[in-house]
């Protein structure tokens, strides 16, 4: 019998679909067409100048040369516990923080070091792409707890119970969110949180975007606003999004020291140390002050007035408002079906497909964010090329009959 060349656990992953768009609508602009792309989540920024500074000198010290201790440089885990308790009230020490190679590696090790096989874990959706794959390559189970627009695409206590079971685990909560941009209150944080304490589930809660909040919005961490937790959270975070910092990849977990301790020797054995001079980088972010932050943070705020405000011109398309991260979610339901450039697009997906062909402008379907019928565009570019690709997609999608 001839076996398979590629394990049965790696061939059920699937690639990750926001950087899938992205790559095909560089690789459009690279045969010379004049493709926006709305699909990555990136800031379009430059990292600014002082941390870069920082990352040029840690280059001309020798021991940055060497290898250094898996769980990262320890005044870095130091400052991160620093940073944290200034930017969200939650008091740690060094010795919970392990820095990984981005956020994107603080989630998997976080599903490694918590799940056995058949773990639940309830994930709101729409979710992140990465989720599902990281729990699943822990061995465990999502559980969808679906959410709309009719909600702004929140979650409640109620429906969280509706999915809980004898075999759930843990509760993954995301404010903001990616990819909708809700954020949730202070009153629905601690009604969540309570609820998870009070039947002994873990919370892995994701706080990359905890600075990207718009008007009156604030955010608030669940490890600080709930304590009957206790050593039931795991905080992932990182540099990328707050510090235009996505290609540096430094991003960390938090969490109680038998949880950290096992997530460092998983991280001993798969990567080592992160870059030390990307560790220097983080370094100087997170312990800078966030003038910079407030700069980005407010043309963000100027493009997702202006996004949603187009967004909703457009018939046929519904966009909520979003009160965090830098993403519009807005469903395109009732465009499916309809005649468009000769053809039906019948899913999110097949318009998103016709959308880049017809129009040049590159959008994320619902579909891998786990609600068809919706499109995820990033608002994180140039405010001239967003007003010219959604002014393309209000022309191609009137047509619709």
């Amino acid at each position: 019998m001839t076996r398979p060349r590629i394990s049965a656990r790696i061939s059920a992953i699937s690639e990750s679909a926001t950087l899938a768009v992205d790559a095909k609508a560089k690789a459009m602009k690279a045969a010379g067409r004049p493709v926006i792309g709305f699909g990555a989540g990136e800031p379009d920024f430059p990292t600014p100048d002082y941390i870069v500074e920082a990352a040029v000198e840690a280059c001309r010290i020798p021991r940055f040369h060497k290898y250094t201790p898996a769980g990262g440089l320890p005044e870095l885990r130091k400052a991160i516990a620093e940073k944290t308790l200034r930017d969200s009230g939650y008091q740690v020490d060094a010795s919970q923080v392990l820095v990984t190679n981005g956020g994107k590696q603080a989630v998997y090790q976080t599903f490694a070091t918590l799940l056995d096989p058949g773990d639940e874990v309830l994930v709101i959706a729409p979710y992140w792409t990465t989720y599902p794959e990281a729990i699943k390559l822990a061995g465990g189970v999502q559980v969808d707890v679906v959410t709309d627009e009719t909600t702004g695409y929140l979650a409640d206590v109620e429906q969280l119970e509706a999915a809980r079971t004898e075999r759930t685990k843990v509760l993954l909560f995301v404010s903001p969110s990616n990819p909708t941009g809700a954020v949730y209150s202070a009153d629905q944080v601690v009604a969540i949180g309570r609820w998870a304490a009070e039947h002994g589930l873990w919370v892995v809660t994701d706080e990359i975007y905890e600075h990207l909040v718009y008007g009156e919005t604030e955010f608030t961490s669940i490890a600080t606003a709930v304590p009957e937790l206790g050593d039931r959270v795991v905080i992932v975070n990182g540099v990328a999004k707050t510090y235009a910092m996505t290609g540096w990849r430094v991003g960390w977990m938090i969490g109680a020291k038998d949880v950290i301790k096992a997530a460092a020797n998983l991280q001993s054995h798969a990567t080592s140390n992160v870059s030390n001079v990307a560790q220097a980088a983080a370094l100087a972010a997170v312990s800078g002050d966030l003038s910079a932050v407030a700069r980005m943070r407010e043309a963000f705020d100027r493009r997702r007035q202006t996004m949603v405000r187009m967004l909703n011109e457009i018939p046929g398309v519904l966009c909520p408002e979003p009160f965090g991260a830098f993403y519009v979610y807005p469903s395109v339901k009732a465009l499916l079906g309809k005649e468009l450039r000769g053809s039906r697009p019948q899913t999110s997906a097949e318009l998103a497909e016709l959308v880049l062909e017809e129009a040049e402008v590159a959008v994320v379907p619902g579909e891998a964010f786990g609600t068809p019928g919706y499109f995820r565009l990033s608002y994180a570019l140039g405010d001239d090329d967003l007003v010219e690709g959604v002014s393309r997609l209000h022309k191609l999608l009137s047509e619709a009959r």
